[in-house]
């Protein structure tokens, strides 16, 4: 079964992980935590401490759907260092795979080389490693298989463009309804 996988490093970003993984869930998809710290108890940046659901070692590539980076400091560049990741990464990327990040972590796949050419968006001052993108500002932008975000306001639009790119618009707004979202 293909799933989704949110990874979580020392110091993420908790509403952009928390956020996302509740809309998805909603949507009735598949969606795994993976700890890329060396436990599954991975604390974020604001102190609040998550069970990841696995480790990054229990992780089938063949069965990853979508990758998920949130963002948050020094969550970010946890995620751009962990080897295992960035081999990940770039299998999926090989294979048109859906690549999401939101905040700081777009620089994750921009530091490889994977958003030249494409729109993006990322926290402000991040812009830098998104080698080559053109940075729209924007709170949620969509380029092909990418789907990246601006930072912690963008959490449920996030959430909800990821919803839609694999449920469709119909489940999307179900669980728009649903949580009352505008």
């Amino acid at each position: 079964m293909k799933t989704i996988c949110i990874f979580l490093a020392e110091g993420f970003e908790e509403v952009e992980a928390m956020l996302p993984l509740d809309i998805l869930r909603r949507g009735g998809l598949d969606v795994q935590t993976v700890s890329v710290a060396d436990q599954p108890w991975v604390t974020g940046a604001h102190g609040i401490a998550v069970q990841a659901d696995k480790m990054f070692d229990e992780v089938n590539p063949e069965n990853v759907e979508m990758i998920v980076l949130p963002g948050g400091m020094p969550g970010a560049l946890h995620l751009d260092a962990h080897p295992g990741l960035g081999r990940l990464i770039m299998e999926a990327a090989a294979e048109g795979k859906l690549l999401a990040a939101i905040c700081a972590a777009p620089m994750v796949y921009g530091k490889r080389g994977l958003l030249k050419g494409r729109k993006a968006t990322c926290y402000p001052g991040f812009e830098e490693y998104l080698e080559g993108a053109a940075c729209s500002g924007r709170m949620v932008e969509t380029d092909a298989n990418f789907i990246l975000a601006k930072g912690p306001a963008a959490a449920a639009e996030f959430g909800f463009a990821l919803l839609e790119r694999l449920a469709g618009a119909e489940k999307m707004m179900e669980v728009k309804k649903g949580m009352l979202f505008a």
